[in-house]
């Protein structure tokens, strides 16, 4: 946590939280009463969505997924690495999960470079799709940083803007990464990490979104990585914030942490190897071992506009998954990601 951040105990934050476990049933229950005690325990599917076919085999793996409800079907947004392209962004459409590896993705061409990292949301004030991303382009200032892409009907692949840049600011030297955009009634937040333990916010009035970025402010300091992802608690005025952390229970797992508000203070909630969001210890893999990392995911939302809401009775997520054999020897950009769901038990 921030240094600077008052400490505040977990009963003082939680007093009333208004979720009358009694009134669920068994399973909501257990669900919600997790993001109370920060106890979690989930079951992984098996691997749902490999790498896109190409003829000259050039993908190498899929990654960094981002989900978003419309009109029945599910749109997912991933990062591709690959051998004549570094990264590139596929959109797959499904009803289904158990189909979302069946379906033919399609490759965005709204940006000829290196673009990956996606978040796809529906911002209503402006009634449109945004795409949010990580980006570099030579006629930038800076030359690589948060982006976007924007369309009016996510259905259509080629019908994103090109990717321009949201013109955020760095923290210090640093540029971040992995960024995520959440907003609340009045203003735009954007988080990111810098994968020296801290991670980041600023903010912008709705009015003046996706530009308008305040200096960036530390709000988590410890032993975090990078992929935060951080959603409105859906019925509560809470928010949950997920992000990766090394070396744990598996060689990436998640820590989770709670605020009232989206400019914090931020509660650990589950940010221990031994107490955890999810990784190795409380994650089962009923279907076979196929994994020996919980990595970069989204959790299905509730809604698709820019408030994120998660229902806190059904939490599942979308993540990246491989096992210490694939990646051994191997660079990052080698490493043959996958992506499973994780459901909780």
């Amino acid at each position: 946590m921030n240094d600077n951040l008052p400490i505040i105990s977990r009963r003082t934050f939680l007093q009333g939280t208004s979720v009358s476990i009694l009134a669920m049933g068994a399973a909501h229950a257990v669900a919600a009463d997790s993001l109370l005690t920060g106890d979690f325990s989930w079951n992984a599917s098996e691997p749902l969505v490999g790498p896109p076919s190409s003829p000259d085999n050039q993908w190498i793996s899929i990654k960094d997924p981002s989900i978003a409800r419309h009109e029945g079907r599910w749109h997912l947004f991933c990062t591709t690495r690959g051998t004549k392209r570094s990264h590139s962004i596929f959109h797959f459409s499904f009803e289904d999960w158990k189909d979302a590896g069946k379906v033919r993705p399609v490759e965005l061409t709204c940006h000829p470079g290196y673009f990956c990292a996606p978040q796809a949301f529906y911002f209503a004030p402006k009634k449109k799709w945004y795409l949010i991303c990580q980006a570099s382009d030579e006629s930038w200032e800076p030359q690589y940083g948060a982006s976007f892409a924007t369309t009016d009907d996510i259905t259509d692949p080629a019908s994103w803007s090109p990717v321009r840049s949201l013109k955020a600011q760095c923290a210090g030297q640093k540029a971040g990464l992995d960024f995520w955009v959440i907003c609340d009634e009045e203003k735009a937040h954007l988080f990111f990490t810098t994968l020296d333990g801290h991670m980041w916010r600023e903010e912008t009035k709705l009015e003046d979104f996706p530009h308008g970025w305040s200096k960036p402010e530390l709000v988590v300091k410890g032993d975090i990585f990078e992929a935060s992802h951080t959603y409105k608690i859906k019925g509560k005025n809470e928010y949950l914030t997920f992000v990766e952390a090394q070396n744990g229970h598996g060689w990436r797992y998640f820590k989770a942490y709670l605020s009232k508000r989206l400019e914090g203070p931020w509660m650990p909630l589950a940010d221990s190897r031994e107490k955890n969001f999810a990784s190795l210890k409380n994650v089962k893999q009923s279907s076979g071992h196929w994994t020996d990392a919980i990595s970069h995911g989204e959790i299905l939302r509730a809604g698709s506009d820019q408030r994120l809401e998660v229902d806190p009775t059904n939490l599942r997520l979308v993540f990246q998954g491989a096992t210490n054999a694939q990646r051994s020897g191997k660079k990052y950009g080698e490493i043959p990601w996958r992506l499973g769901l994780l459901e909780m038990l």
